[in-house]
């Protein structure tokens, strides 16, 4: 057992090292975050750990890591964490996110924490209040949780050169898990959480047969509905450990939310100053 635990921590040290990559989107307006994010809004995370650039790799996509927004749910007085809360975290107690991180497990982290990371916000459309509340209960829940131990191992099989992994190989790392409830990876924590609550990310569709009587709907009939909705063929979810971060960013039942230009004044890009300008 000790020798698995050195192993582990070995690898979980060397999945954990900063990339040569580095930072690629340092810019972002943290107060424009804070006012526009809500609670329930989906952070994904472009990392810096070399973990990063393999599940990025893997996943064919920017987006390496999700964290869900819970804002100031850990201040609540029935939730008993608020003096705990206030002591680790002072004055960004009300803007956190509950995370999965390898070699720490699930753990709360302020929002400000990846303001120099590529970040985007993806918000769950027309989520009920009271659906959202279970979501973050269910979530919060999972605080100290472990870290899935055999995905740590699925990844490693992965750090040597990817252009030698087969194609059809690439994605199966990061679909493998050990099923126990107490170990989570990122993005399926917050599937699961969504999905207990009938909230669809990518949803698999099992037919498309039309409505009696009806011509066949829109795209737009299906994903929101027309007055009643009226949503057509079958559907089932897929299991929480199939779900990456990229998923919730491809997900039509998810808005991007443009936090960086939001403002009180309508965005002019003609007010932007362009260095090849300056310079002339």
């Amino acid at each position: 057992m000790l020798l698995r635990e050195r192993l582990v921590s070995a690898i979980v040290k060397l999945l954990t090292r900063p990339s040569r990559k580095g930072p690629t989107w340092p810019h972002n307006d943290l107060k424009s975050l804070k006012k526009h994010i809500r609670k329930g809004d989906v952070l994904l995370v472009e990392g810096h750990e070399r973990v990063s650039e393999v599940i990025k790799y893997l996943t064919q996509s920017t987006w390496s890591h999700a964290a869900l927004y819970i804002g100031d749910e850990l201040l609540q007085e029935e939730r008993g964490h608020k003096t705990t809360v206030l002591r680790r975290f002072g004055k960004e107690a009300k803007h956190l996110v509950i995370e999965a991180l390898l070699g720490e497990g699930v753990v709360a982290s302020p929002l400000s924490k990846y303001l120099d990371f590529t970040i985007r916000v993806c918000r769950p459309h027309g989520l009920k209040p009271e659906a959202l509340g279970t979501i973050l209960d269910m979530v919060i829940g999972h605080l100290g949780d472990r870290y899935d131990i055999k995905n740590v191992f699925d990844l490693a099989r992965y750090f040597f050169p990817v252009s030698l992994i087969p194609r059809r190989y690439r994605k199966a790392a990061l679909h493998l898990g050990s099923g126990i409830p107490t170990q989570v990876i990122c993005s399926s924590l917050i599937a699961e959480a969504f999905q207990k609550m009938r909230f669809p990310i990518l949803p698999e569709r099992l037919s498309q047969e039309p409505p009696p009587e009806r011509q066949r709907p829109s795209l737009r009939e299906v994903i929101f509905g027309a007055g009643k909705p009226q949503y057509t063929g079958l559907f089932r979810m897929r299991h929480p450990t199939l779900i990456t971060a990229r998923d919730f960013d491809l997900s039509p039942y998810f808005e991007i939310i443009k936090f960086n230009i939001i403002e009180e004044v309508k965005f002019d890009y003609q007010r932007l100053t362009w260095a090849d300008e300056r310079r002339a």
